[in-house]
């Protein structure tokens, strides 16, 4: 008789294992199955991680290049490294300014998104009153109208108002355009949230304000934080609004900036990759800070 008996096996999708008793122990075998299922999963996603990591390694290494090393040998490597085309971006070309015109209209974006937002959310999650489904419904309009066919009555507006070629007016525009989203994903958080802490707050002698802010709040971080994150990147990346609206070029941010380097006949390759490298930091330094939060906040409610 052999001295190995098979006792149960198990058949999925994604991995075939079938248990043998060997000696009196017992002991998974792996099928090929399974095995080459995993191996061709890491292939395709390493394949898909370095098509998407492709252009970025190459601007970063370009951005090191001079244009004669470029126009000769564009996808050779940077040696030696050079500065000298980051330098030339930051001071000679006024990146500087474009870099501190994005940043300041970023960051009070977002800023004002989310103070609007969160609050807006909290009460229409806690609202039992009908009419407050009537206000509901026009957040989420805001969803469904796209946003460019009003640049129109906008840039009359503000023209009227002679805000053009004013950052504030920027943050007041973007900051209007992330509510809609803003709230609709926070609304859906409030409302996860059970009401007995609340009421438990409050006979602790809480006021409404005081459990917002130190209850509430720390609950809801992962839902801020995929708020932020994705407020921040489309009002970074964005070139349509600053081109229309803004009209001095002190004023212009990043992605309008970065059309200097382009001349009618000749384009500044180095610098121009010094400043998309410069304009992509922030946003990778942002993933990176925030990715535990979003992973939580984007799988929140699928488990049970």
């Amino acid at each position: 008789m052999s001295s190995n008996l098979v006792l149960s096996s198990k058949s999925s999708a994604s991995d075939d294992t079938v248990a043998v008793v060997t000696g009196g122990k017992r002991r998974p075998v792996r099928s090929d199955t399974g095995w080459a299922g995993r191996l061709l999963a890491n292939v395709f996603l390493w394949g898909y991680a370095v098509v998407a990591l492709g252009p970025l390694l190459l601007m970063v290494n370009n951005s090191f290049r001079t244009q004669q090393q470029i126009a000769m040998e564009p996808l050779g490597l940077a040696l030696p490294p050079s500065l000298t085309s980051f330098q030339e971006a930051w001071l000679t070309a006024s990146f500087d300014v474009y870099f501190r015109n994005s940043m300041i209209v970023t960051t009070g974006a977002v800023l004002l998104t989310t103070v609007v937002s969160v609050m807006a959310a909290y009460g229409l999650a806690r609202a039992r009153n009908r009419w407050f489904r009537g206000v509901e419904a026009v957040f989420l309009s805001g969803l469904m109208l796209p946003v460019h066919l009003a640049i129109l009555p906008l840039f009359y507006l503000l023209d009227s108002l002679r805000m053009t070629s004013n950052l504030f007016s920027l943050i007041l525009v973007y900051g209007a355009l992330g509510i809609p989203f803003s709230t609709f994903v926070l609304t859906v958080f409030f409302r996860q949230l059970p009401q007995e802490l609340e009421e438990a707050a409050r006979i602790d002698g809480a006021s409404t304000a005081r459990t917002f802010v130190e209850v509430l709040l720390p609950l809801v971080r992962p839902a801020l934080a995929t708020v932020v994150v994705f407020r921040f990147v489309p009002v970074w990346n964005d070139f349509f609004y600053p081109l229309i609206l803004m009209r001095d070029p002190d004023s212009y941010t990043l992605p309008v900036g970065l059309t200097r380097f382009f001349g009618e006949y000749q384009t500044d390759w180095p610098q121009l990759f010094a400043g998309l490298t410069i304009a992509t930091i922030p946003l990778v330094v942002l993933f990176l800070l925030a990715t535990k939060q979003i992973i939580s906040g984007l799988t929140s409610g699928m488990s049970k």
